[in-house]
């Protein structure tokens, strides 16, 4: 009997014994935050404990890598990963690696990019956005979801081509960016498809799509690549990270769980919502995608002369 309560304490118990808490780096109510929270809601029936989302937004999405950096390695604090995350770090000196700091769990989606005006501007094509900008010169108000973000270096390196000066707005996230566009308050902005709903109301119109193909949800609207802007395909996958040190037992329990909830017929039809569609890849394949993105932005930002010295 002397034996049991030691035998007792130095069985493990079993993981996860509280809330976790899933840092998303936007703000609540965008496409990406809505589309996480039900994602979370099913991971975290299959866990048996809440996923409580935390918004930390600004920065580009960048927030969450330097928060998962200062987190314990436990798996109780998780986020999830923008591809601005990669691309800040390089063009920034941060005290922090999104390749050493970080540990994959699973890449989850990717994004699509529009192009977008208020449904009273004159513009009806591309090509009237691009003749008004280049006759005047920095006066078209461009947004975008933030310095470095893939809609910045998306229209950055369109009208670069062009040359074309504009004034570029950022935004902490789509809402805040979708208010000002369709209020007028910019001119133009481009953000990934959490811009769906304000375009199904009629608030704003969809010029063109930055994707490889033509979107089964706007088959009228040209892709960029197809109005003879062929560099002009931007692709923004995410996926779900720990801090560097998680047990690798933590991350394959997160990662079954979040598994199971991404295939759920209510997160597919919540993905579908803003035009995405699950992109699955398990943690060793989501860490070589993650290093291979990294390469392609080195270049992408080295040829831009935006990459920190």
């Amino acid at each position: 009997m002397a034996g049991a309560p030691l035998a007792q304490a130095s069985t493990p118990q079993a993981w996860p014994q509280k809330p976790i808490q899933l840092i998303v780096p936007w703000p609540a109510g965008g496409g990406t935050d809505l589309s996480i929270r039900i994602l979370a809601e099913e991971a975290g029936y299959r866990l048996g404990q809440t996923i409580v989302v935390i918004n930390r937004p600004g920065a580009a999405g960048t927030m969450v890598a330097p928060l998962l950096k200062a987190a314990l390695p436990d798996g109780y604090t998780i986020g999830q990963l923008p591809l601005p995350v990669l691309r800040h770090a390089l063009m920034n000196k941060v005290p922090w690696d999104p390749l050493t700091d970080l540990s994959p769990i699973l890449q989850v989606s990717s994004t699509t990019f529009g192009l977008l005006v208020p449904t009273s501007s004159p513009w009806h094509k591309v090509q009237d956005l691009l003749d008004w900008a280049r006759q005047n010169p920095t006066a078209l108000m461009l947004g975008s979801t933030g310095m470095g973000s893939t809609p910045h270096l998306a229209m950055e390196e369109l009208l670069g081509a062009q040359q074309i000066a504009y004034t570029h707005i950022p935004f902490k996230g789509t809402t805040d960016q979708m208010l000002a566009l369709a209020s007028g308050n910019i001119m133009a902005g481009v953000n990934s498809t959490g811009f769906a709903p304000w375009v199904e109301q009629g608030k704003l119109r969809l010029l063109a799509v930055f994707s490889d193909k033509r979107s089964n949800r706007w088959p009228a609207v040209p892709t960029m690549k197809e109005l003879g802007f062929a560099q002009s395909v931007y692709h923004s996958p995410w996926g779900l990270v720990a801090p560097s040190g998680t047990p690798a037992a933590i991350v394959k329990t997160l990662h079954d769980a979040f598994r199971a909830a991404m295939f759920t017929p209510r997160h597919i039809h919540e993905l579908q919502r803003y035009d995405q569609d699950a992109a699955y890849l398990d943690s060793p394949s989501y860490k070589q995608t993650l290093l291979q993105i990294a390469a392609r932005e080195r270049q992408l930002l080295q040829r831009m002369k935006l990459l920190a010295e």
